[in-house]
């Protein structure tokens, strides 16, 4: 895929921001990199940035750790990722935010003769438009606009693969959808009531399409009621054994699925794609001294991820609300890891979960095959005391991590001894399904065993095998 920019002059107080452009480039008013690819659609990516506006202490921060550019390079890797060709990515500042246009006059007029020369079909705007902004934006450059939640939500369509994903996806559209329906349809009259000239006036056009979709909203709520429930029972039958849950959180490409498919041997879909994965995924992974965890890989988190897009998931997200433990996988190799950071603790903190527990939230410094021994050192010295640096890709610090990941699983659990005769067979094979057992020795008279008990299993426990407990 492409990785050419656009380059544009300045042509007015509002200019545009560019990265220089690469060996080979021609020098148009709007500059295209020459492609070897002729692109399925073309697309130009933008990135306002409101320069007039006080920002908030929180929008302070984030400016402080997120940079323009930054943003624009992951708005652009959105747009790949359902295999768009980006043929130009812009910095657009702003003064002044249109009503109407959100661009200036002059400046609806410049992207419209980019949009033009370089023959886009499609324009992403990184910032949230109204519905009449939207519309006017298409008239003006004969293309179509998508904001940056359209965007995500036509990626999460093109990465859906099962029922549960499929559904929450078009939960999420729908509901998106409704909120955009304000003042659409306000040019159409009302639709008559009754019959003939006697009815009295009926619904609008926007009330008969918000009926609508609030009653496909109502059953694809209902259909993930009834996944939710299953997932729960799931869960409810996966407590019922030994095996503790770990999820895998993180910020989208941070390399949460190769992770995965180290940790379990698993061939999860991972690659240098922003939501590569959606739907979830759990598989077994096998723990230093002879235990197994269930590990959960799902959905990527991603800045100013709406929250109705966050409710649309939350029977996926379950996973990671009733987790045992989780795993905060960070890409310590972006320069934007910290903001990226903060992103996912937001997130977490809408789905309920306090990523600052540090019992239950263990960092992963990601990708540090791809720091030079200078970088390794200087966060070797800053790393907060808990985190650990692991590479995914070469399988650096996987065996430290899965054996802190025993640790902390172990914390709070009841190691004993008992000794079980031979002929208790059914009582042997439940203490292998329900509790840990780290060391098994046979002797003639019986089995020795050494058991590490889970919490919620200590009540079953002490009622089935206390009688064969040592002192």
């Amino acid at each position: 895929m492409r990785k050419d920019r656009l380059t544009t002059r300045p042509t007015s107080d509002e200019p545009f921001d560019h990265e220089a452009p690469e060996e080979g480039a021609a020098d148009l008013h709007g500059t295209a990199l020459a492609s070897h690819e002729k692109p399925r659609t073309a697309a130009v990516v933008l990135m306002p940035v409101h320069t007039g506006a006080r920002p908030s202490a929180e929008a302070d921060a984030a400016a402080r750790t997120r940079s323009p550019e930054a943003k624009l390079a992951e708005a652009v890797g959105l747009t790949e990722a359902i295999d768009l060709e980006v043929v130009g990515a812009y910095v657009v500042r702003l003064p002044n935010l249109r009503p109407a246009t959100l661009f200036g006059t002059g400046k609806v007029e410049e992207i419209g003769r980019i949009v033009e020369t370089e023959k886009a079909d499609l324009v992403i705007v990184d910032h949230p438009l109204s519905p009449v902004q939207q519309r006017n934006l298409e008239k003006a450059w004969s293309a179509k606009v998508l904001d940056r939640t359209a965007l995500i939500l036509e990626i999460f369509g093109a990465r859906a693969r099962t029922r549960e994903g499929t559904l929450q996806v078009e939960l999420a559209h729908l509901k998106w959808q409704k909120s955009r329906l304000v003042r659409t349809w306000t040019h159409l009259e009302r639709q008559r009531g009754g019959f003939g000239f006697l009815g009295g006036p009926g619904e609008t056009q926007i009330e008969a399409d918000r009926r609508q979709i609030q009653e496909r909203i109502g059953r694809i709520e209902r259909e993930l009621e009834e996944v939710k429930r299953t997932r729960g029972l799931h869960r409810a039958n996966r407590k019922k054994v030994p095996h503790p849950t770990v999820a895998l959180v993180g910020y989208t490409n941070a390399g949460k699925s190769t992770l995965f498919n180290r940790l379990t041997d698993a061939n999860v879909l991972s690659q240098d794609l922003l939501f590569a994965t959606l739907d979830p995924t759990l598989r077994k992974v096998k723990l230093p001294h002879g235990g197994e965890a269930i590990l959960s890989d799902t959905v990527g988190f991603i800045s100013e991820l709406p929250t109705h897009l966050v409710a649309a998931f939350r029977a996926t997200l379950e996973e990671v609300v009733s987790a045992d433990l989780i795993l905060h996988v960070r890409d310590i190799s972006h320069p934007d890891t910290d903001a990226q950071a903060a992103d996912v603790v937001k997130t977490l903190d809408l789905l309920g979960v306090d990523a600052r527990d540090a019992r239950r939230v263990i960092e992963v410094w990601n990708k540090v095959d791809m720091l030079d021994e200078e970088r390794r050192a200087k966060l070797a010295a800053e790393a907060p005391a808990g985190a650990v640096a692991v590479s995914a890709l070469t399988g650096e610090g996987t065996e430290a991590l899965v054996a802190r990941v025993e640790t902390e699983l172990a914390s709070g659990r009841t190691t004993r001894q008992l000794r079980v005769p031979v002929t208790e067979g059914e009582l042997l094979a439940w203490l292998h399904r329900s509790v840990e057992v780290i060391d098994r020795i046979d002797t003639d008279d019986g089995v020795r065993l050494t058991v590490r008990i889970p919490p919620r299993q200590a009540d079953l426990f002490r009622s089935r095998a206390g009688r064969y407990l040592q002192s």
